[in-house]
């Protein structure tokens, strides 16, 4: 039954689509964690070379590595997470290291032009529309990617 409040108005259904993993800390892992990564984009609609895959491919990979070198704990993985929704792409990454935790966006220091690393999260910065790293329970932390999607 329709109520007056609604009647006449049509809400349009939303699809969330979701797609989790864990992987291995590794560097292999890390690799595996990209491919798949873009293949569970490319099977939701989000085709392989688009504007939004290659940021895609990007930020994972960019925070896969960090997953493997800064936030890895032996015995312990990562998880990747994918969450698609009408409108963005939020990426999740989870290690279990939650006593290193990356500068905020706001706080992102200037690289040595001369070194050879510490430009990831700058990189994920200017892919990304927003991020920001928050606490994972019981134990690490996540770093949250979101890509705007266009319309």
């Amino acid at each position: 039954m329709t109520s007056p409040a609604t009647q006449g108005t049509r809400q349009t259904p939303v699809t969330v689509r979701v797609f989790a993993q864990l992987f291995s800390a590794t560097p292999r892992g890390a690799r595996l964690a990209r491919r798949l990564a873009l293949h569970q984009l490319d099977q939701w609609g989000v085709p392989f070379g688009g504007d939004t895959s290659d940021r895609a491919a990007l930020v994972v990979a960019e925070l896969a590595a960090n997953a493997v070198t800064h936030g890895r704990v032996p015995g312990r993985d990562f998880e990747v997470r994918l969450t698609l929704h009408p409108d963005l792409l939020r990426i999740e990454v989870s290690d279990a290291r939650g006593d290193r935790r990356p500068p905020t966006p706001s706080t992102l220091p200037e690289p040595d032009p001369l070194a050879a690393s510490g430009r990831g999260l700058l990189l994920v910065q200017a892919l990304a529309d927003r991020w920001e790293t928050r606490d994972r329970d019981p134990l690490g932390k996540t770093i949250t990617a979101e890509l705007d999607l266009p319309h």
